[in-house]
This record gives structure tokens, C-alpha cells and sequence, in this order.
């Protein structure tokens, strides 16, 4: 069933939804939906709610709202995945395929080894451009909260956001190599509902020491994800996957 995610102020008396712009265009442009119809409407508190189509006009649809369904679809905890910039649309595929595994929220940030360079001109249509993204991602797993995508952050930003977290993990190539196995573990088991997890993750030329010296004074834990190197738009999916194994499934 389709699946639209609409602002509270679309919502009228508790029993209505009017659904407008690209929704509107999508159920009726491109799902060619008829009144009668049945679609999935969530609002901005996480909340699902089974509706029936019951009028189509040149601009809007009209939707009432049947019941509200109960749903557990997100991960237990909010994971924020920070992604040194990388090239080409590699951040695009950790949105879309983050999105799908879980993650609660995106933080772009200038790695010092990030080749590609921000440009401020275009940073609003690119921002735009990844919410779309993980709009649609949400929509199609059944998702009950789109994750935010924020603007990309310097390193010291990204250490300032951090204190507002419960854990802060850095994904260091380096502890791999050296055998480290335990610490992303028992991060995972220790974690409890509710609570989250900021993972910091390095641009295709990883971290520089700088940076890593910088995150581990200010508290973030070195992790390996397993014995082998992994891309960096790799990386955070295993993070998310390894956390939905551990709190979802086992």
C-alpha cells in the first residue's frame, strides 16, 4: 500500500488529510489513484494512519482518515550517521540505503580529505536533493519518521552536535588492522531504547590524525567494523545492520 508522509497542519478535526504537491502528483499523475482507494498517511510524530481516498480535485486530495495503525518499524535507538564527504553520489546511496536499514538522521561533514569541495551556492538544491531521497526511502520501507538530513559540518561542529548524543563512535580503518573487535559489541548490548548513537565515519581517504585525535578527545570511542576495510559508503550500512541485529532480531 502507498505511503505518504504529510505535516500536522494536513490534517483537519482528526479525520482528514489534504494531500497536495508532489503526493498529490504522485497519487494521481503517477499511481493514476481513484477516490475509494486506500493509502498510508504519517505525520510528524511517527504516527501511521490507514485512509481512504474520498475526493480528487485539480490540486488536491482528500483523505479520511480510517484508523491509526500501530507500528514498529524504526530502530530503538536514534542512530546519526556522519559521512565525511565523499565523491560522486556516494552519499546519496548512504541516504537511500541508510534510510531503508534504520538511521535516524544524516550529517554530511568536511573531512579534511574530503575531495570534493562545498559549494555554499549550491547547498540548498543539493540538501534538498537528499531529503527527497530519504523521503522516498522512507515511503517505500514502510518507515513511520523520514530521517533529517542536516547541512554539512566542520569538524568542530560535528564535536559541538555530539554533546547533545548518548554514544559517539568514530569507524577507524586503523583498529582493524590492529585487531580491535570488542568495542563496537559492547556499545550495541549496552544501548538502551531510546537513547543514541552518533557513528562518524571518514571520506575515501579515511581520517586524517588530526581529526581522530580531536573525536577521541572529546569522547568518541575508536571502533573496527569487523577484519576487513570497507568503503566509506559501506561503512555505515554495516553500522546500521549490526545495530538492527542486535536490537531487532536477536
Amino acid at each position: 500500500m502507498q505511503r505518504y508522509f504529510v505535516l500536522n497542519e494536513q490534517f483537519f478535526n482528526g479525520q482528514q488529510i489534504t494531500i497536495v504537491g508532489d503526493d498529490y502528483h504522485h497519487i494521481v499523475r503517477v499511481m493514476r489513484m481513484r477516490e475509494g482507494q486506500d493509502i498510508v498517511c504519517c505525520n510528524e510524530n511517527g504516527e501511521a494512519a490507514l485512509c481512504k481516498i474520498t475526493k480528487i480535485t485539480n490540486d488536491e486530495v482528500i483523505a479520511d482518515i480510517i484508523e491509526w495503525i500501530e507500528e514498529q518499524t524504526e530502530l530503538p535507538i536514534n542512530v546519526y550517521i556522519a559521512q565525511g564527504l565523499p565523491k560522486g553520489d556516494k552519499l546519496e546511496l548512504v541516504i537511500q540505503k541508510g534510510t531503508e536499514l534504520g538511521a535516524f538522521s544524516f550529517i554530511p561533514f568536511l573531512a579534511a580529505r574530503s575531495v570534493v569541495k562545498w559549494d555554499e551556492k549550491k547547498g540548498d538544491r543539493k540538501v534538498e536533493r537528499w531529503e527527497k531521497i530519504a523521503k522516498e526511502a522512507a515511503e517505500q520501507s514502510e518507515r513511520t519518521r523520514i530521517p533529517s538530513v542536516h547541512h554539512p559540518m566542520t569538524i568542530r561542529e560535528l564535536i559541538e552536535f555530539s554533546t547533545k548524543v548518548d554514544y559517539k563512535i568514530i569507524a577507524y580503518e586503523e583498529e582493524a588492522r590492529n585487531g580491535e573487535r570488542a568495542n563496537l559489541t559492547k556499545i550495541l548490548r549496552g544501548i538502551k531504547p531510546g537513547q543514541s548513537l552518533l557513528a562518524v565515519f571518514g571520506p575515501e581517504g579515511g581520517f586524517s590524525e588530526q581529526e581522530v585525535s580531536l573525536l577521541k578527545e572529546s569522547g568518541f570511542i575508536s571502533c573496527s567494523l569487523g577484519p576487513r576495510i570497507l568503503r566509506t559508503e559501506t561503512a555505515p550500512l554495516y553500522l546500521l545492520a549490526a545495530a538492527s541485529y542486535e536490537l531487532e532480531l536477536r
